[in-house]
């Protein structure tokens, strides 16, 4: 259902490349929404439990007011959610059963975006100050999920963050075409209109020790994110121009966003032949990103097989779809490839120390009892791809801890405690997962840090067509209180 820039326009800038719905348009989707039996999207599909159908009701019948109260009850930043989240509740939308599902992505968008417009989101002061002060270290969803869930308790809360602006992930490895920053800066100003500090430029652990934390705040919470990059340590790994994914990204940000005067030549792939390694949205990010900077080819390798344009039959409904997706990237471009594994990275014919081309190999995965799928090259298909600029896209493994912990003395119950004093959210906790999921993950260890200290898990949501004009301070995410 998305509608996108013309590529000849968009491949030029870095603003964003959807487009909104029309009036009509939203109004035909929201009434879709109706035609449901037994709605599946919001227990099933989204992790936050956001009440789809209700949210939905409301805004086709123009209560828009209430369909934000009712999505700020459950999702703490839908205006993220809403431009970079996969929409996992569209995979189990019972209009998905024989057709397109509802564009409920799309549907939060206007929710949210109209409420802004409209002056109905402010910086909510909590009634009652709560004796706790808590720093957090890391700025990413979950770091910001937290923050803003515990000022809003009453909580004193300070937000340490390494890199120059906070956002993590979200400002740092998310091209400004799917999220401008922008939208991140709105959030963080009425965050710091409520009272969070940012603590920016400073990594915890080496800059400020972990001792002299511990002594500063009441409580800690680690919200490393999983940023430790997933390598391919094949021969020719220290070629030049062989480069992890999210670095690439990051330049890129940090030029749109002011922080870099030009890009480091390494990380430009002008005129260049550009090979992402990994097909998820990290690699569809690369592929757009180096068709802006101007390649001259891009290639796009993942090593699974090619997912099937519709559900296969060990994927039913309501179960998300395993199938072949296009991104507004892809569209945009290139070549993609499946089913193939990279044996060695070659060097430049007139530089030995500079990448030339990539060997390659195509795979079968074979099915051995009790274990599980696994690749197995196929003889004779070997294959070498021409390449300047290699990026390697293929996911994370872990936190990287710094001088903040180790692996094994980082082992968080499944409320996400580490100890008394200590606890961690989001993919530090979870594994490598979606802006969505880090959320969630951030909103119940809210719940239990206040359990654990004497606060309680309240709800801020009126009743059915109660209006929040002339009192939007009222509208607030599910939140807690002392």
């Amino acid at each position: 259902m998305s509608h996108y820039r013309p590529i000849s326009e968009r491949i030029k800038d870095y603003k964003p490349v959807e487009l909104r719905l029309s009036d009509e348009e939203i109004k035909k989707e929201l009434k879709r929404c109706q035609d449901c039996g037994i709605p599946f999207c919001h227990a099933l599909g989204c992790p936050l439990g956001n009440v789809i159908p209700e949210i939905n009701q409301d805004a086709l019948n123009g209560r828009w007011d209430t369909a934000l109260a009712r999505l700020l009850e459950t999702s703490p930043f839908p205006e993220f959610t809403a431009r970079v989240c996969p929409a996992l509740c569209e995979g189990s939308c019972v209009q998905a059963l024989d057709g397109e599902p509802v564009p409920t992505r799309l549907a939060e968008y206007e929710v949210i975006e109209r409420g802004f417009a409209r002056g109905w989101i402010k910086a909510i002061k909590p009634k009652k100050k709560l004796n706790l002060d808590l720093g957090i270290i890391g700025s990413g969803p979950a770091g910001l999920t937290v923050a803003q869930t515990l000022i809003r308790a009453g909580a004193q809360v300070t937000v340490y963050e390494k890199d120059q602006k906070p956002g993590g992930f979200l400002r740092y490895g998310i091209p400004d075409f799917k999220l401008e920053k922008s939208i991140i800066d709105r959030r963080l100003d009425l965050m710091a209109q409520e009272g969070v500090i940012f603590l920016t430029g400073l990594e915890a652990g080496t800059d400020i020790s972990v001792r002299l934390l511990k002594k500063r705040h009441d409580l800690l919470v680690m919200a490393l994110g999983s940023r430790q990059k997933r390598d391919l340590p094949i021969p020719g790994r220290s070629l030049q121009g062989v480069h992890f994914a999210t670095d690439y990204l990051s330049a890129q940000n940090r030029l749109v966003g002011g922080e870099l005067s030009a890009l480091p030549p390494e990380l430009n792939a002008q005129g260049r032949k550009v090979v992402v390694i990994g097909g998820g949205d990290t690699g569809s990010d690369c592929v757009g990103t180096a068709w802006r900077q101007g390649a001259s080819e891009v290639t796009q390798l993942e090593i699974l097989p090619k997912p099937p344009e519709k559900r296969a039959l060990d994927n039913p409904w309501p179960q998300w779809p395993r199938i072949l997706r296009t991104t507004s990237s892809h569209q945009e471009g290139g070549q993609r490839r499946w089913a193939v594994t990279t044996h060695e990275f070659l060097p430049n014919k007139n530089n030995p120390n500079q990448l030339g081309a990539l060997r390659c190999q195509e795979v079968n995965w074979i099915a051995e009892p009790n274990r599980p799928l696994s690749p197995v090259p196929v003889p004779g298909t070997e294959f070498s791809l021409q390449a300047d600029l290699v990026l390697l896209a293929m996911g994370f493994v872990s936190p990287e801890f710094g001088n903040l912990s180790s692996p094994e003395a980082f082992k968080p119950d499944p409320q996400g405690r580490l100890s008394e004093r200590l606890y961690a959210a989001g993919d530090a906790v979870t594994g490598p997962s979606l802006v969505v999921r880090a959320m969630d993950s951030a909103l119940k260890l809210s719940a239990v840090i206040l359990s654990d200290h004497g606060g309680k898990l309240a709800q801020n949501q009126p009743a059915q067509g109660q209006s929040l004009s002339g009192q939007a301070s009222q509208v607030s995410t599910q939140h807690l209180v002392a």
